[in-house]
Order: C-alpha cells, then sequence, then structure tokens
C-alpha cells in the first residue's frame, strides 16, 4: 500500500513543486493593482510574448479568465457568444456571461473531437439587423477539450473559425486552459496555435502545475479593458508576484513534461482495456485524459472510485457509467502501474462483495439496491 495517494482526480490536484516554493519565497513582490509589481510584470510580459500577443494579464482563476474576456469582447447588454453546448465555458463557469454580464450564451453541438461544425458556427450567427434577436459578437472555442477527452484543436480547424469571426466582424476567444498540452501533442507552437484568436486564457494550476491563476492574453487594448473588469470582479491583488513568480516556474519547468503526461495517460487507457468489465477508446486519448465507461451493470463509478480510494488511487466519477482519470507531472510511471493494479483488484472486489451479498439475500442482487 502506497502512503501517497496517487492523485488522478485532475492536475489541478498538485502541489506547489520546492521551485515553486522558492521562488515565491523570493519573489521581488510590490502592488500590482497600483501596476508596480515588478515579477507580475515579467510574468505578464513573457506569457505575452510567448502566445505571440501583445500583453498579458494574470487573474486568480480560468473561470474568471474567460468571464473577463467575454465581457471585453461583449461590451454591449444583450450581445450574443457563440460556443460549444459541452464546453467548460457554457457548462461549469456559473453563467457568469449571462448572470453578471447581460451576455446570452447560443450552443453549437460539439462533436466528439471538441470542434463545432463550421456551417452550424456560421447559421448561429445573428446580426443587428431584427428586433427580436441579440447581437452574436464574440465565438468561443476551447483547446484541448476537456469534456471530450482532452481533444486537441488542430491550427487549421482553429484558423477556419478564426476566419468566420473576421468575415462576420465577430471576435474569436479561446479557452486555453491546457493550450500547451494541445500544442505538445500536436508538435505545433502554442503562439502559432492560438494565432488567429483575439484573446486566450491560459490555466496556470492545471496541466502546468502552479497552485494558483490563470493568464489573459491578447492586444494591448483589450488588456486595458480587462484590468478594468479583473477589478470589478475583485480579481486585482497586491502582491500578486508570489503567485506569478510559482507560475512562471510551471512554464519553465513543466511544459517540458506534458508528454510525459500524454504517453502515461496511454499506458492507463492500454491498461484498462485490459479489464473486461471496462471499455476505453484509445484512439481518444490525445492529452493527458482517460475516460472509461464500466460495462458490468453491478459495479457503479461511485463505487469503484470509493474502492479505490481505500487504496489510495483517486478518481472521479463522471457519469453513471463512466470514470475520468488525469495525469499530472506529479504522477510517475510506478503509479500508473499501482493504479492499474489497484483498479483491477476493486472491480473483483466488487463483484465479489455483489455475489456474496446475492447469495445471503436469496438471489436479491446489489445491483438491487442501487449499487
Amino acid at each position: 500500500m502506497l502512503t501517497k495517494a496517487v492523485d488522478l482526480r485532475s492536475d489541478t490536484v498538485t502541489k506547489p513543486s520546492e521551485a515553486m516554493r522558492a521562488a515565491m519565497a523570493a519573489a521581488d513582490v510590490d502592488d500590482d493593482v497600483l501596476g508596480s509589481d515588478p515579477t507580475a510584470h515579467r510574468f505578464e510580459t513573457e506569457m505575452a510574448r510567448m502566445m505571440g500577443k501583445e500583453a498579458a494579464l494574470f487573474v486568480p482563476s480560468g473561470t474568471m479568465a474567460n468571464l473577463v474576456s467575454a465581457l471585453v469582447h461583449c461590451d454591449t447588454r444583450g450581445s450574443e457568444v457563440i460556443l460549444g453546448d459541452n464546453s467548460h465555458m457554457h457548462i461549469y463557469e456559473n453563467g457568469g456571461m449571462s448572470t453578471i454580464g447581460g451576455v446570452h450564451p447560443r450552443t453549437v453541438r460539439n462533436n466528439p473531437d471538441g470542434t463545432m461544425d463550421i456551417d452550424r458556427i456560421v447559421a448561429a450567427i445573428r446580426h443587428p439587423n431584427g428586433l427580436c434577436y441579440p447581437t452574436t459578437r464574440l465565438i468561443c472555442l476551447e483547446n484541448t477539450q476537456g469534456n471530450c477527452g482532452g481533444k486537441c484543436l488542430s491550427v487549421e480547424y482553429t484558423d477556419k473559425v478564426g476566419e468566420v469571426a473576421k468575415t462576420h466582424g465577430l471576435k474569436l476567444h479561446i479557452d486555453g486552459a491546457r493550450i500547451f498540452n494541445a500544442s505538445v501533442a500536436l508538435g505545433v507552437p502554442v503562439d502559432r496555435l492560438v494565432r488567429a484568436a483575439d484573446s486566450v486564457s491560459v490555466c496556470l494550476s492545471k496541466g502546468l502545475g502552479a497552485p494558483v491563476g490563470s493568464v489573459i492574453v491578447g492586444s494591448k487594448a483589450f488588456i486595458e479593458k480587462a484590468k478594468i473588469l479583473r477589478k470589478t470582479l475583485g480579481g486585482g491583488m497586491r502582491q500578486v508576484g508570489v503567485l506569478c513568480a510559482a507560475a512562471h516556474v510551471g512554464v519553465r519547468d513543466t511544459v517540458g513534461k506534458l508528454a510525459d503526461d500524454h504517453r502515461r495517460a496511454k499506458v492507463l487507457a492500454d491498461g484498462l482495456k485490459k479489464i473486461k468489465q471496462l471499455t476505453v477508446d484509445l484512439t481518444s486519448v490525445e492529452t493527458n485524459m482517460v475516460y472509461f465507461d464500466i460495462t458490468d451493470p453491478l459495479i457503479s463509478p461511485g463505487k469503484l472510485c470509493q474502492v479505490l480510494e481505500q487504496r489510495n488511487v483517486l478518481a472521479m466519477a463522471v457519469t453513471s457509467k463512466s470514470v475520468r482519470l488525469v495525469t499530472h507531472y506529479q504522477i510517475s510511471d510506478s503509479d500508473v502501474q499501482y493504479a492499474l493494479t489497484c483498479i483491477e483488484e476493486a472491480v473483483e472486489e466488487i463483484l465479489l462483495g455483489n455475489a456474496k451479498f446475492g447469495h445471503l439475500t436469496n438471489g436479491v442482487t446489489a445491483n438491487s439496491y442501487g449499487n
């Protein structure tokens, strides 16, 4: 039994590395709301350069990064945003653009590969020539697309959506929470991958392993407006260089490890495929996420995760039949093998328990009790 948990719930669970802690302790700081924090300034300048944009802004979270971006582009109440029906911005960000900004989401179906059909995007665009409709001002993409299994949007696809936005006088925002994962998996420089975008949010506390924060990149004019909205939303912080120092270490040290995260995810998927009560689409594993379905009706995702936790393996049940595993830089090859062994043992334990329970109840199976 491992003494430490093999935590595969998400890549948000990483603890700050010793290098991050040292950088935080040594950070040269000042008041960032007054524009005086030197570490924050250096980090933002570097991120803008890396992403091929004019300027950048550190914010506390990915949700705030996407909200600020949407509201800068849609500065007229009653604006409309086109985005995927299975996107993080639509499902997991508390409806902020509508509740706070008066911006209407218009969803387009996400394909299994994370894309939205170009013709569907075009068909969803509405212009200010009628009394009944909001005005479309923004298209949003997500790369990688989390709910589709960490799928990567290609540069060719992103460019096509960017051309649609430009042709129709719209802006393009990319929720790039894991954009570096996409860049590494596709072998495309990150600045090229987001060239068509007017703004990009990058989460620093997911695959890159920093403890806190996201960064928004875009034009200088966009970032100046974003600073005002960040303050409005309570995201203006003082000696934020402490956090930016850790984020800088994450960008410097962790991007080079993402390919190993992707390799380990594929090893996980290969191992899961060998357990007959589970099914996984090996071709769907492009980055650091693995989704698998449980085919045996006697095993629920919740029960499987519960038994795994007793073995110090943490996983996340995402639907009534599926479980998600996410690799990150604090998951080793041995952790992956241990997790696979525990998953196989947990499946056997649950089935054995169900068989015993069924015998004791004269043939009434555990599944009858909502297992």
